[in-house]
């Protein structure tokens, strides 16, 4: 059985060390702290704040935690807060809708699936929790792109791709497509990402309003929509999914 990575063991005893401290920490101090050679804390220190895992102060040039540690542990908690509160809600949905119903949260570049409720009838389906959707091509990617400027910061360093004809890459109109979704308070992706399928979704938001994730229902054109636009019983029904499992995280009325 292979053994321990040192370069693992010690980029996370520098992260403890950070952690268990109240200022922040120079290079020599950590290297004198854990006995690594300078060279050695440097490389590594350098790789963490990369990654965003620490943040180096530009006039003391001392090191402390990053913010991508705060938002990776802010997410591992919401997920599993989220799971647990939506799973009626999400239950309700897909009956009241007769359509499927996903939950999902930004991750890296994308949509990650965390809860995937079956369209209430015989058809042979997949269960698709645990795989990705595209932001800018799918209700839920939508929604998170309108609300949370980590997630739109993502299009700038990954390119839209297109998967139908009707999928928006250009990033001023996706933009537009934002606001528009601000304003009305739900999306709606109609064959943006696979030929036939419609999707409507709506934001989920935290006891501080912070967006935590989003929840959509997804079926074909057809019985999503009516003379080309949207039920609009269906966006009713998306929308007060959300809001039912957004006071349940403890969000004010909205």
């Amino acid at each position: 059985m292979p053994g321990p990575i040192q370069s693992l063991e010690r980029a996370a005893a520098i992260l403890r060390l950070l952690a268990g401290g109240e200022r922040r920490l120079g290079l020599s101090e950590v290297s004198a702290s854990l006995g690594l050679a300078k060279g050695t804390a440097h490389g590594i220190l350098r790789t963490l704040q990369q990654e965003g895992f620490v943040e180096q102060d530009p006039e003391s040039g001392k090191y402390q935690l990053g913010a991508e540690l705060l938002r990776l542990g802010q997410s591992y908690l919401d997920v599993h807060e989220l799971r647990a509160r939506a799973l009626v809600w999400a239950d309700d949905l897909a009956r009241a809708s007769g359509e499927t119903v996903y939950l999902g949260v930004l991750h890296q570049h994308g949509v990650l699936i965390v809860h995937h409720v079956f369209r209430p009838d015989d058809s042979r389906q997949v269960l698709e929790v645990g795989s990705m959707q595209p932001l800018h091509s799918t209700a839920l990617g939508k929604v998170l792109l309108a609300h949370d400027p980590v997630a739109r910061g993502e299009l700038d360093d990954y390119p839209p791709e297109s998967f139908t004809s009707r999928t928006l890459v250009d990033l001023a109109a996706i933009d537009e497509e934002c606001a528009l979704t601000r304003e009305r308070g739900w999306s709606a992706a109609v064959e943006e990402t696979w030929a036939g399928v419609a999707s409507i979704g709506a934001l989920i938001q935290d006891r501080r309003r912070n967006p935590v994730g989003a929840v959509c229902i997804s079926g074909a054109v057809e019985r999503v929509c009516e003379a080309g636009v949207v039920r609009p019983e269906l966006v009713v029904a998306v929308r007060e999914a959300a809001r039912a499992i957004s006071r349940d995280l403890g969000a004010a009325r909205f």
